[in-house]
């Protein structure tokens, strides 16, 4: 079973453009739009990756720890248009595997996950 490519992103658009991109790139996307919707989803799915975009959905560093904890298979990207985010720089130390600037960079977007998939594997 092809295990998925979650899109975090509380802005419904923006998280339809980018589950589009990937999809054309043959991945299963799967949009999210809350925390929550992505807790729950993780737990009863197969995951690769989560692309979660730290602007729009309201995490801290105990939450972004927890599902890291609780899904370490899972393959957490960071997706923001700010390069600084203090209060989350906890989890973008120690659980994020990738940091992506908005808009996405769609080579550096292929080379992160193909760099997870060959780690994957």
């Amino acid at each position: 079973m092809k295990r998925a490519i979650v899109v975090a992103d509380s802005s419904r658009e923006e998280c339809r453009k980018l589950c589009n991109m990937l999809e054309s790139w043959h991945y299963q996307a799967v949009p999210m739009h809350s925390l929550k919707d992505l807790d729950e989803y993780v737990e009863n799915n197969q995951c690769l990756a989560v692309i979660l975009d730290v602007d729009t959905v309201a995490v801290d560093n105990r939450a972004i720890g927890m599902l890291s904890k609780k899904n370490p298979d899972i393959y957490l990207l960071c997706l923001s248009e700010s390069r600084f985010h203090p209060e989350l720089q906890e989890a973008i130390g120690n659980y994020f595997y990738a940091s992506l600037n908005k808009p996405v960079d769609p080579d550096e977007l292929s080379y992160w996950l193909n760099s997870i998939i060959e780690n994957d594997q």
